[in-house]
């Protein structure tokens, strides 16, 4: 499935959690005949109490609801929380459920790690935050800080028909064989207003975004902007990065100071020295950590989305972006990361860079390397093909105890 520039596009900015969960619950609260929503991880608290409260409800007024949720990023919501759900005639289906084994999860690669809502084929949004309470700023020094958009217009016709395809194809097909990538949509009448929907898959779709951002980073003419949680790129992506620095664009990276995850932080300052030689400015995110997945160019070029810039968004997950073409919105995103900048960044400059010893250069090799080619070697592994399976309706009663020994939700842990 190809798509192409559209123009005509009303696009609004939603940063963390306060901005995003109001707008999504509200657009629930208002659907009359459809609702689509994918996404990593739905937690059994607040935020995922509300949600389902709001789908519940939608549901019995006759509103046809479909959601899906990765089984990795959320293997453990009680029973009762999905039933409520299903007994109402919300269509819950988890992607890849699999069993444990030797109490460990299997579907560890592959996941399904996009963020979509789309109302009545009319409103759409997608970003990187989840339905957790991990997105407001009251969960405490560990919320996220994560950015999504809203969109409505022709755009939006796009993002249903991907995920209405989603749905209707029951397994996601990867294949070491074929075409890799389409070539990036050519916008032939550059103007404001204008989106196009990018994403990428384990079959004709591979590297579609990561092509996006190499494009951006050749095309760049003053500055370039991105802020990323993950970020451990391939060797193309931060070549492009010191070119565009070294015929003086301004580059800048933001990347996670306080991550919550210890490796992140670790993976991304071994390439440390190879950007800031070049003359990229980084800046690590210390107020909380990052999980924006964004980026600006120029005055024009911008984009908000789920994927990281990392061996798992680039070459195995599901991932979904939305880029933009419009002024208003890339000074508004550059605005709100320039603010991070300012207020909640320390600069990594040259005496803040890790020595070349032999040793770090050595390191950084082997890690870099293997990560590059990780991919590729899960895909030599004997794998399966990653399924969507629907939950069945909620049986009487008297037929819990079998149920919970033959239903694809008991395989996990309660929380």
């Amino acid at each position: 499935m190809n798509f192409e520039w559209r123009d005509g596009n009303r696009i609004a900015l939603l940063e963390n959690g306060e901005d995003f969960f109001p707008r999504v619950f509200e657009a629930i609260r208002e659907a009359e005949r459809e609702i689509i929503i994918e996404t990593f991880i739905l937690f059994y608290d607040k935020v995922g109490q509300g949600l389902q409260q709001e789908l519940v409800a939608a549901a019995k007024r006759g509103v046809q609801v479909d959601i899906t949720v990765d089984a990795y990023g959320s293997p453990d919501l009680p029973r009762d929380f999905i039933d409520e759900m299903v007994h109402a005639g919300v269509r819950f289906r988890y992607y890849d459920p699999r069993p444990l084994v030797m109490g460990m999860r299997t579907n560890l690669f592959r996941r399904l790690h996009r963020k979509i809502v789309v109302v009545d084929a009319r409103l759409g949004f997608i970003g990187g935050i989840n339905y957790s309470a991990e997105h407001l700023g009251d969960f405490g020094p560990e919320a996220k800080q994560d950015y999504a958009v809203e969109v409505e217009g022709p755009i939006v016709d796009d993002i249903h028909r991907f995920a209405r395809d989603a749905i209707n194809s029951p397994e996601e097909t990867h294949r070491w064989w074929g075409k890799r990538s389409q070539k990036p949509a050519n916008n032939r009448n550059p103007g404001n207003a204008q989106a196009l929907l990018v994403y990428r898959d384990n079959d004709e779709h591979r590297a579609d975004i990561e092509k996006h951002y190499l494009e951006m980073l050749r095309n760049a003419k003053r500055e370039v902007v991105i802020a990323n949680a993950y970020f451990f790129p391939g060797y193309r992506l931060l070549r492009e990065m010191r070119n565009a620095a070294q015929r003086g664009v301004r580059v800048v990276l933001i990347v996670q100071g306080e991550p919550d995850m210890a490796i992140v932080k670790v993976g991304a300052q071994m390439l440390y020295n190879y950007l800031v030689k070049a003359g990229v400015e980084i800046y690590e995110y210390c107020l909380r950590p990052l999980h924006g997945k964004v980026a600006t160019m120029d005055e024009h070029w911008s984009t908000v989305g789920s994927s990281n810039l990392d061996p798992l968004s680039l070459s195995l997950n599901l991932e979904c972006n939305l880029i933009f073409h419009d002024h208003a919105f890339n000074r508004e995103l550059r605005g709100r990361l320039e603010t991070l900048i300012q207020h909640h960044c320390e600069h990594v400059d040259s005496s803040k860079v890790p020595k070349r010893t032999y040793w770090h250069l050595a390191k950084t090799m082997l890690v870099f390397h293997f990560l590059r080619h990780f991919p590729a070697w899960v895909g030599w592994l004997p794998g399966h093909t990653p399924k969507i399976e629907l939950v069945s309706p909620p049986v009487q009663p008297e037929l819990e105890t079998q149920d919970r020994v033959d239903s694809p939700i008991s395989r996990y842990p309660q929380r």
